[in-house]
C-alpha cells in the first residue's frame, strides 16, 4: 500500500509542471514561489473538501486532530522550504537531498533503541543513496551546499519527523481517513495567509486556478496525490518501522522517471503548451534498479524452516 502512495504521489511531478506551464502563460506577473505555495494551499484545501462526505459519519476525535495537525505542520513547513530551495537549486539536486531522511531515520532508530542498524538495514539505503545520486544525475563533484541545498536538506529533516509522527505509539488506533482529513486542513490554513502575503493582487488569489485546465490539474493532485496519497500513508505507514517506511517513500522517484515518458506530452496537449516526453535512459534503469533492489532487500525475510532432523509429524 505504500508503495502505492509512492506511484500516486509520483503523478504530481508532471501535474505540477504542466499547471506550472499554464499558469506561468497566463500569469507572467506572478512569481514562481508564490504560484508554487498557492497550489499548496489550494490543492490541500480541495482535498479537505472533498474529504468532508467520507468523515461525515466519522467525525476526527481529538488525538486524530492532535495527530493530523502535526502532520500537517510537518508537512507544510517541509514543502514550503522544498519550493523555497527549488529556486536557488536544480531540481535534480533537490531530489537527490530530498532522500535524506533515509539516512536520518535509521540514525534516529539507533538513538531510540540504543542498537547499530541491521547490515541489511545499512546496505538498503546504501543502495537508495547510490541510486538516487545516478537517477537524479547529481555527479559529486558538482555537489555544494549554498541555500538551496541547505534549504532541500532541512525539508528532509522536517519530513523526518512527519514520518515518526506516524509512528508515534501514542497514536495507536487512529483512523487514517480522519487524519488525513486533519493534515489536509492543517495545512491548507498554514498556507493561507503566505498566500495572502504574498500575491501581488486581492485577484491573485483565485485566478491561478481560474481556467478549467487549471481546476482540472488541481484536482488531480488534490484526488489522487493528497487524498489517495496521503490517505494510505496515514492508514499503513503505522504497521511498519519508520525506517523501512522511508526507504518505501524512496521509490516515488522511480515511478516518477516511469510516467514522464509518457504523460508530458498529453499534459501539454491539455495545458496547449509544449512540454516533451522524456526518454529512457541508462540512468533511470540503473538508479531505478538500485532503489528497487534495496526496497526489495528490506521486504525479503527467510521462511522459518524445520531443524535439519526433525521428528517425524
Amino acid at each position: 500500500m505504500l508503495i502505492l502512495a509512492c506511484v500516486l504521489w509520483a503523478v504530481s511531478f508532471p501535474v505540477i509542471k504542466a499547471l506550472n506551464l499554464e499558469q506561468t502563460a497566463r500569469l507572467p506577473g506572478a512569481s514562481e514561489t508564490f504560484l508554487a505555495i498557492w497550489l499548496q494551499m489550494a490543492r490541500f484545501a480541495l482535498a479537505a473538501a472533498i474529504m468532508i462526505p467520507l468523515i461525515a459519519h466519522q467525525l476526527p476525535t481529538r488525538k486524530e486532530l492532535i495527530q493530523g495537525t502535526r502532520l500537517g505542520l510537518w508537512g507544510g513547513l517541509g514543502m514550503a522550504l522544498q519550493a523555497w530551495g527549488l529556486n536557488y537549486t536544480e531540481a535534480s539536486t533537490s531530489a537527490f537531498l530530498t532522500q535524506a531522511y533515509c539516512v536520518i531515520l535509521p540514525l534516529v532508530a539507533c538513538i531510540k533503541t540504543r542498537r547499530a542498524p541491521t547490515l541489511k538495514v545499512l546496505t538498503a539505503t546504501a543502495l537508495v543513496i547510490i541510486g538516487g545520486a545516478i537517477l537524479s544525475g547529481v555527479k559529486p563533484g558538482e555537489l555544494k551546499i549554498g541555500r538551496g541545498e541547505a534549504a532541500t536538506l532541512a525539508a528532509a529533516f522536517i519530513f523526518t519527523f512527519q514520518i515518526l509522527t506516524l509512528e508515534n505509539p501514542k497514536y495507536d488506533g487512529n483512523r487514517g481517513i480522519p487524519v488525513t482529513f486533519a493534515m489536509c486542513a492543517a495545512i491548507a490554513v498554514i498556507f493561507l495567509p503566505v498566500v495572502a502575503f504574498l500575491a501581488p493582487t486581492p485577484a491573485h488569489l483565485i485566478s491561478p486556478g481560474a481556467t478549467w485546465q487549471a481546476f482540472t490539474l488541481i484536482l488531480v493532485l488534490a484526488l489522487v496525490c493528497s487524498v489517495g496519497a496521503y490517505g494510505l500513508m496515514n492508514t499503513w505507514q503505522p504497521r511498519v518501522s519508520a525506517t523501512e517506511a522511508g526507504l518505501i517513500y524512496t521509490t516515488e522517484p522511480v515511478f516518477t522517471a516511469a510516467f514522464v515518458l509518457f504523460l508530458p506530452a498529453m499534459l501539454g496537449q491539455l495545458v496547449h503548451s509544449g512540454y516533451p516526453n522524456e526518454s529512457l535512459t541508462f540512468s533511470l534503469v540503473a538508479g531505478g534498479s538500485l532503489i528497487l533492489a534495496a526496497n526489495l532487500l528490506m521486504q525479503w525475510k527467510r521462511r522459518p524452516h524445520p531443524p535439519a532432523i526433525a521428528p517425524a509429524p
